[in-house]
């Protein structure tokens, strides 16, 4: 078996995230490439570091970056080749610099709301409502959402971790009518005998036939049928982020807004605004799925500065 499938068995085998497997096969390649092909048995420490300097001084890669391919290399040789040998943990990993998020205010998201039209306006309206993660809101299955409670579960966040989520009563309508098109894609897919989503683990054996029922369909499909990257099926999968991304980028720059913001500002967004509006940073660590409440504390240095926060001296000056 070729080393590059012995790193996706392994993936798999320990659940990690297909976003996951993407991104470390990836620079496991880049790196045997690096390289000239040669086995990665009979490379080591000195090989490693000289392509993660290549990858800092001739790529100039940022530091995340940096890290996520060192990690990639030391998963691999330790899952995958068996080997913990001392220069593992003697290579440095490269230290990320604390980075203020990019926030927009209520009226810049609405600006772009209003540019985004359908389920992707219904989307973006659902991250700034709720600071979901992207691919959480796109993996929202039918059963996660409660009308009655008006409560969103997020399943398997980031961490493996579940978590409740409060639902705008703004959307219920929205999501309503979502739900009410997503059932027309479910019925086609049924009477064609083509049902049936992806499930988590192994839940398809468990439950045959769970993946073919409502309750389990996606709230925002795909229009058409894809295949899935892992087991070769055909079948319905969630809408596209690159899809969403796409939208999102071309309302954005016709609002002219002079934000480096991406979806992930809608997040930032919903935290910052949630902040001010005076609740605890707690109940905020806990919304967003942080595992570590000084993740969270980055955005009480966004308020301190701006219309929230401290006040310049220059506004306190006399007219001259």
């Amino acid at each position: 078996m070729k080393v590059l499938d012995q790193l996706r068995e392994r993936i798999r085998y320990l659940h990690y995230s297909i976003r996951t497997e993407e991104v470390y096969v990836h620079w496991v390649r880049a790196f045997i490439r690096f390289h000239g092909l040669r086995h990665p048995a009979t490379l080591g420490g000195a090989e490693v570091e000289a392509f993660l300097s290549w990858l800092a001084n001739a790529r100039s890669v940022a530091a995340s970056t940096h890290r996520q391919a060192l990690s990639a290399l030391l998963f691999f040789y330790r899952k995958v080749l068996g080997t913990d040998l001392p220069w593992m943990t003697e290579i440095g990993v490269p230290r990320t610099k604390r980075r203020l998020p990019v926030v927009l205010s209520p009226d810049e998201v609405a600006c772009i709301l209003c540019l985004l039209e359908g389920e992707h306006r219904l989307f973006a309206q659902l991250l700034y409502g709720t600071g979901m993660r992207i691919n959480e809101g796109l993996q929202l299955r039918v059963k996660d959402i409660d009308f009655g409670r008006g409560t969103i579960i997020v399943r398997e966040g980031k961490g493996g971790k579940d978590r409740a989520l409060m639902l705008p009563e703004r959307l219920v309508p929205g999501l309503g009518q979502q739900l009410a098109r997503g059932r027309v894609l479910w019925e086609a897919d049924r009477a064609t005998g083509r049902g049936g989503v992806a499930m988590p683990d192994a839940l398809d054996r468990k439950y045959p036939r769970a993946g073919a029922s409502w309750t389990w369909f996606w709230v925002f499909p795909q229009d058409a049928h894809s295949t899935d990257p892992r087991s070769g099926v055909v079948r319905r999968h969630h809408m596209y982020d690159q899809t969403f991304q796409r939208a999102f980028k071309r309302a954005l720059e016709r609002t002219g807004i002079a934000k480096p913001a991406t979806p992930h500002s809608l997040r930032h967004s919903f935290a910052t605004a949630v902040l001010q509006a005076g609740y605890d940073i707690r109940t905020v660590q806990e919304l967003l799925g942080h595992a570590d409440v000084a993740t969270t504390m980055i955005y009480t240095h966004v308020l301190k500065v701006g219309g929230g926060g401290v006040r310049s001296p220059m506004d306190s000056l006399p007219d001259i």
